[in-house]
């Protein structure tokens, strides 16, 4: 950022102005602004002198008031912020806390509502195909059982081995073994 008379010409003016708005005294003039000690990081301190009375200064509580007052205008015309544009004992002026068009706890509100819905929508979906599935295979079981070609076993939802009608099946385990066991 170059700071040079240009610039402290347009700081003197913007002082000069907020002075101006903050009194309603048309006799402060630009050169009433006095700039002292200004360094090469843009540093420095300014006195308002005041030629219409006999008093050399304005007090420094009237120039924080009109520097506070006006200090928007002063950064914008800068193009700085409070953060960058820094007046010593005289605090930063806080922007007002953005509120959003729309309350928080509605917003929540509707992420909820949405998740829910689309969760009941997922398990009625689900449970259609879920039954549309069931009703083709026991469908197509049904045409096996009707040819007589295949029996499938179902226990508790998981499908036995295919038995034969016609050959018939011999479960091995009651198979006659009469030399195992004893009699009564």
């Amino acid at each position: 950022y170059a700071w040079d008379a240009n610039e402290e010409y347009l700081f003197k003016a913007m002082v000069a102005f907020a002075m101006r708005r903050y009194s309603s005294r048309s006799t402060t003039q630009i050169s009433n602004v006095l700039l002292c000690n200004v360094t090469d990081r843009v540093s420095f301190w300014f006195v308002v002198t005041d030629s219409s009375k006999n008093v050399t200064t304005v007090p420094g509580s009237e120039v924080e008031a009109a520097i506070r007052m006006n200090r928007n205008r002063i950064n914008s015309a800068f193009l700085l912020s409070d953060k960058t544009l820094q007046f010593l004992k005289i605090a930063s002026t806080l922007s007002p806390p953005v509120e959003p068009s729309t309350p928080v706890w509605l917003i929540v509100f509707g992420v909820v509502l949405c998740l829910i819905v689309a969760g009941i929508a997922f398990l009625v979906v689900a449970g259609i195909q879920q039954r549309k599935k069931k009703n083709k295979e026991s469908t197509e079981r049904e045409n096996l059982e009707e040819k007589g070609e295949v029996t499938v076993t179902v226990e508790n939802g998981i499908p036995g081995e295919a038995l034969d009608l016609k050959a018939g099946h011999i479960n091995g385990v009651f198979a006659a073994d009469d030399e195992r066991f004893t009699s009564l």
